[in-house]
């Protein structure tokens, strides 16, 4: 026992922290219930399966009173390898050994590997975004973690980094634009503003693009599980909760035995004396099935829910992108919190300074930076990032030449005499 609770221990503790398994806050909770929740809770059920399997005995068989010590032991590790069949008590076992095969379980052994398999299914969205959100130009973990930490700085520390944000994502903003323009510039930026999934930078729609096609990637893998676990125990395992609820709606309080987890079994094989070869059944207890039944149980309802939330999410998110208008909405919602649009100019303005000059990739920084922070440190960025706009405006605006102005330009001694007749 001391043993078992030393190796469980020793496991444990080569676990990482959840922190170091989350890594940046540069998504949303839904992703993080993918990615961190998800892959925490399967592979804690790895580890208990595989503590029920290479510390415990994860299997028990009835052999016959002749078989010795190490006919037993034999027998029992080459019907855990082997597989065992169910056949159900009050059924006659089959003759052939065709319709014995044709009822083998098979998935056993392999559990904690098809857990694991299932927690870097679920991690895999995380890693394809953090390797290359990058590619938009601006070091997004770090802008969500400074702005996470002004929540924690005095007021100047936090007015202060909030200002090196606007700045930094200002010169972002203005470095990633197309200053250069032909026909495969026109046909990209066409292609940005009709399909949001174009990855252009320099349209900035990057970000966005790619965070959406990540969105998908994680709806796609938790439906894709229910299938992945229907091949692995062959059966239909996307029907197991349904069982499993009209069991419990019976009433009669009575767990009954699944038999997608069969816990007696039957299993054959042969042992080879001189030149006779003799076969034998022998009837084994499986254990193990009590964790996996009640493991897979959890991991049906686990599975609803977060693909429940996760396609949700992800509407939500096309939502927001796909109408332009919900663009701007999201801008003027924190410019009306500061009183910044004071008349119709402003609002024309703003308009523009959410389509022109923040674009979609803008919006989705400052979104994500609402979601992992405060409102109020979305509010604060995005009112110094409307006055560096404006100011750039006006500047751009005062270094333009003058109208044009006809009364300027020279006049000849017949244009005068015609004037004066006039």
């Amino acid at each position: 026992m001391a043993e078992a609770k030393g190796s469980i221990g020793a496991i444990i503790g080569g676990v990482p922290s959840l922190k170091k398994l989350q890594g940046a806050s540069n998504d949303d909770w839904v992703d993080r219930l993918n990615h961190v929740w998800t892959v925490f809770l399967l592979a804690l059920f790895a580890i208990v399966v595989s503590t029920g399997q290479f510390v415990g005995d994860p299997i028990h068989c009835w052999c016959p009173a002749e078989f010795t010590g190490a006919y037993v032991d034999y027998a029992k590790s080459y019907c855990w390898i082997k597989n065992t069949y169910y056949i159900p008590m009050d059924t006659p076992i089959p003759i052939e050994h065709a319709n014995r095969e044709s009822e083998e379980i098979t998935y056993y052994q392999w559990v904690p590997l098809i857990l694991l398999f299932m927690a870097f299914m679920f991690k895999f969205p995380n890693i394809l975004w953090r390797l290359f959100n990058g590619g938009s130009g601006i070091n997004l973990d770090k802008i969500v973690d400074m702005a996470e930490k002004t929540q924690l700085g005095s007021p100047e520390d936090r007015d202060k980094t909030i200002d090196h944000i606007s700045k930094y994502m200002d010169r972002w903003l203005e470095t990633h634009r197309e200053y250069h323009w032909n026909r495969l510039v026109r046909a990209k930026q066409f292609m940005a503003k009709v399909c949001c999934f174009f990855c252009n930078k320099r349209a900035g729609t990057y970000l966005t693009a790619f965070y959406l096609f990540v969105k998908v990637v994680y709806s796609a893998n938790v439906i894709a599980q229910f299938f992945i676990l229907n091949a692995f125990l062959s059966q239909d395992y996307n029907l197991y909760g349904f069982e499993v609820l009209e069991m419990l709606g019976s009433g009669n309080g009575e767990w009954k035995e699944s038999t997608r987890f069969p816990r007696v079994t039957l299993c054959d094989f042969k042992i080879r004396q001189l030149q006779n070869i003799q076969t034998w059944t022998v009837q084994c207890v499986l254990p193990i099935n009590l964790f996996n039944e009640k493991i897979f149980i959890v991991i049906w309802f686990w599975l609803v829910f977060v693909a429940t939330l996760t396609c949700i999410n992800m509407v939500s998110w096309l939502y927001r992108v796909l109408f332009r208008r919900n663009r701007a909405g999201y801008i003027k919602k924190y410019l009306k919190i500061n009183n910044e649009l004071q008349s119709g100019f402003d609002k024309k303005l703003c308009q523009k300074f959410a389509d022109e000059y923040l674009r979609d990739d803008g919006v989705f920084v400052i979104r994500v930076i609402a979601k992992n922070s405060t409102d109020l440190v979305a509010t604060d960025l995005v009112d110094k990032m409307w006055k560096l706009y404006k100011s750039k405006r006006m500047k751009r605006n005062d270094d333009e030449p003058p109208a044009f102005d006809p009364s300027t330009l020279p006049v000849s001694d017949k244009e005068k005499e015609a004037l004066n007749q006039k």
